[in-house]
């Protein structure tokens, strides 16, 4: 089956089997033109990500895995939003490398491709016109992990950083926030796909770690994967088999990002956990036992992450 052959799309988990050349839209709310939301500089990623330049991130508009506490839910829904809902702008593979070209000539660090995984038809042949064109930064998959990993072997040579998410263990968990029971053994396949491309973190002095976690003057990266997971509330257990599935599986090898950003929103005002933050109680406790597993190539978030001022504004900058 040809992946990219959206006539009956079977490009992620979710195999809507939708035609999206005809229109159609599946799960992940776009048929086969693909928008984007905003294209700018982003100051907010790890440190060897975003340096002190900042990353091009291009946030797409849709997306397949739908979290209902997302924080970006004005464009993830794609073209099936609400009224308050910004479906962002329509974009062709000309236009994409175009905006790749541009964001480099700012002085991005790299470019941050964010919720890239169902718009793989368009982005191959732009990224592919964008490095014969001049393209010479890093290109980052910024990922939910909700993957094929056969859609991503496609990538391989294209893509020099993975930033996947491990969102969730527990199958119930990933089907009462995500709708996708099978989170956990398509993300961890898709993952080990992404380790098989990019084997080892590789820095810009030559080195494969970091003297400091979390340090500004951290060197950036060049290749690697970081796995992030964002601490949930009420569910630190969780967080838990996942680091420890991460540092069994693949030691030091890779870097683990263990956030605390979760914001709770409005949609889910009426859940008792998920209309809370994380405490601090509770990001202890996980930082606590990803330092006895022996995790050192890692990633904390301290204080005052917990805002909305975190989320974009969706207006088509840098897009238009």
């Amino acid at each position: 089956m040809d992946l990219l052959d959206l006539t009956s799309c079977h490009l992620c988990p979710r195999n809507c089997g939708v035609n999206r050349e005809a229109g159609e839209t599946g799960f992940c709310g776009l048929p086969a033109e693909i928008r984007a939301a905003r294209a700018a500089l982003l100051y907010y990623e790890e440190p060897c990500i975003s340096g002190t330049a900042g990353s091009g991130a291009i946030f797409f508009t849709g997306c397949n895995l739908g979290c209902v506490f997302c924080q970006n839910t004005e464009i993830s829904s794609g073209l099936r939003g609400g009224p308050s809902s910004y479906a962002g702008e329509p974009i062709d593979v000309g236009r994409l490398a175009q905006i790749m070209l541009q964001l480099q000539e700012q002085g991005a660090s790299n470019i941050n491709l964010v919720t890239p995984s169902h718009v793989l038809h368009v982005l191959i042949p732009a990224l592919k016109k964008a490095k014969t064109d001049g393209l010479r930064i890093p290109v980052v998959y910024n990922t939910s992990s909700y993957e094929k990993a056969e859609a991503l072997r496609a990538l391989e040579g294209l893509v020099d950083i993975y930033l996947p998410d491990l969102k969730y263990h527990s199958t119930q968990l990933a089907a009462s926030y995500s709708k996708a029971p099978d989170y956990w053994e398509a993300a961890t396949a898709a993952i080990k796909e992404m380790i098989r491309q990019c084997p080892k973190p590789i820095f810009e002095d030559g080195s494969s770690s970091l003297d400091e976690a979390d340090d500004w003057d951290d060197p950036l990266m060049m290749r690697g994967v970081i796995v992030r997971h964002m601490v949930m509330p009420g569910h630190t257990e969780d967080s838990k088999e996942i680091l420890r599935y991460l540092y069994e599986t693949y030691g030091n090898r890779i870097f683990i990002s263990i956030m605390n950003q979760y914001t709770p929103m409005p949609q889910c005002a009426a859940d008792s956990l998920l209309s809370r933050p994380v405490t601090k109680k509770e990001y202890d406790e996980v930082i606590d036992f990803a330092i006895s597993l022996g995790i050192e190539n890692g990633f904390l978030q301290e204080g005052g992450t917990i805002s909305k001022s975190f989320i974009p504004a969706w207006d088509g900058t840098g897009i238009l």
